[in-house]
């Protein structure tokens, strides 16, 4: 099908009966119709800020780490705490104080507080840890109140959403990054060095997951605030959670910065792991073991960049299973694979390098390309959580912004890498037909220099 652009208001009509999913399969979705594109692309510059003043919403799980990690990283005043829970909130003013830093103000209002939070604080940076139906709105609100803007992944659910980021940034000229905390774990960042110096020659190919028995926590009434998750599984069938596995191949791949995703088709296996396990554990009688769920098992995914790589992307949450994100990055002169034994170890063949025809460990070749900034920020990171790898991507952001330069990863990747969500459910809606990437850099990915190799 040829290329078609829609306004995004068309999008949302078409969107709400998939069933016309023929209609927009193979589409290219953007934010407007062309020429009326109303703001304009590209990253704020921005004057360097001594100390970062932020509020955080959500304190759980997850942000509960981050809440910690700021309160170790210097030139950082956490000033705003907002949850709705009031305990988590007091829990994590407790160690503000037992930190020896001021005792940040709190916004227990309910689920909009949020909002009150960014329109009385002073805040350079707004960060979220939220359910995801909240990453949008509280970044928005962030951004229209002269803060940045930091989410948990995914940045977004759904296409309109992506766009609502870019344009947002775009106008209030913010950054609205995504913490992708897969993108500065220690196997990534020495494979991105070692793309970097050439080892792998021209990278083809590349496969990605999020492989992660996740039936027990879904299920659990104390994991999930109110149970949120489990939602998505049963109104929703896609790879619902794409970022881990994708951001450090679109990293390699120059993607937004040389090459861009082009198109995807993707395909879902029956529904069935959640509603046995419900059965088996909750009984019979449980409002899970009675719902039908509409995420597939497993849903497989292919996406081709403009420059012709091709992407193998896999969800798979619902059934027994180790955990794995496959990591696979292959070139003309080699291939690095992940999670390849109960270790959990990388393996690598590089020709010329390594034996003929034979794997070797990835760790023979730590001493020489182990990447710069986790030898920096090793011992400092030591604690936080994955690894220390949820601090150096806290670290990053923050020295982004007292130093006035470009975070690592910015709006247009927290949308690129999070469309894929909304897109892979108007794929798996209509027989697996290739369904088009918007272009969220309206023309600069051909012109934006990669990542390069970060010291510190």
């Amino acid at each position: 099908m040829k290329n078609r652009e829609y306004d995004r208001r068309d999008f949302i009509k078409i969107g709400t009966t998939l069933g016309l999913g023929a209609a927009i399969a193979g589409s290219m979705i953007t934010s407007c119709k062309k020429g009326e594109i109303r703001t304009k692309p590209g990253l704020p510059k921005i004057k360097p800020i001594d100390t970062v003043r932020v509020g955080f919403v959500g304190i759980g799980n997850q942000g509960s780490g981050h809440v910690r990690n700021l309160l170790r990283i210097d030139g950082v005043e956490l000033v705003a705490l907002c949850d709705i829970v009031e305990q988590k909130v007091a829990r994590a003013q407790r160690w503000a104080v037992e930190a020896g830093k001021p005792k940040p103000k709190g916004y227990t209002r309910g689920e909009y507080d949020f909002k009150r939070m960014c329109e009385e604080e002073d805040l350079d940076l707004v960060m979220t840890a939220t359910p995801w139906k909240w990453h949008v709105p509280v970044c928005v609100a962030a951004m229209e109140n002269g803060s940045h803007a930091a989410t948990e992944v995914p940045a977004a659910v759904t296409i309109e959403e992506c766009w609502q980021l870019v344009e947002t940034a775009e106008k209030y000229k913010k950054h609205c990054v995504m913490l992708e905390n897969c993108c500065y774990m220690g196997p990534e960042l020495m494979i991105l060095n070692m793309v970097r110096k050439g080892l792998f020659g021209e990278l083809l190919h590349g496969e990605g997951a999020y492989n992660h028995d996740l039936r027990n926590l879904k299920l659990s009434s104390g994991y999930y605030e109110k149970q949120w998750r489990i939602y998505h599984s049963i109104n929703r069938n896609g790879n619902l959670y794409p970022t881990h596995g994708l951001g450090p191949i679109a990293q390699c791949m120059n993607i937004n910065r040389g090459d861009r995703f082009d198109y995807l088709v993707s395909m879902s296996t029956p529904a069935r792991g959640l509603k046995e396990f419900a059965i088996k554990h909750l009984g019979p009688d449980n409002k899970f073991s009675k719902v039908n769920y509409k995420c597939g098992d497993i849903n497989t995914s292919m996406i081709k960049t403009v420059k012709g790589k091709t992407i193998y992307l896999v969800h798979d949450t619902n059934l027994p299973r180790p955990y794995s994100r496959i990591n696979l990055i292959q070139g003309t002169k080699g291939i690095t694979r992940g999670f390849c034994d109960l270790t959990h170890s990388n393996i690598i063949h590089i020709e010329g390098l390594s034996p003929r025809h034979r794997w070797e460990p990835l760790s023979n070749y730590k001493d020489k390309y182990e990447h710069p900034l986790i030898r920096r920020i090793r011992e400092i990171s030591k604690g936080a959580g994955h690894g220390g790898a949820d601090f150096i991507e806290d670290y990053r952001l923050i020295k982004a912004l007292r130093t006035g330069t470009n975070p690592d990863m910015d709006v247009y990747d927290a949308a690129s890498w999070s469309v894929v969500s909304g897109l892979t459910e108007i794929s798996v809606a209509n027989r697996s037909r290739p369904v088009d990437f918007p272009d969220f850099t309206r023309g600069l990915w051909k012109t934006r220099q990669p990542l390069g190799i970060i010291e510190e």
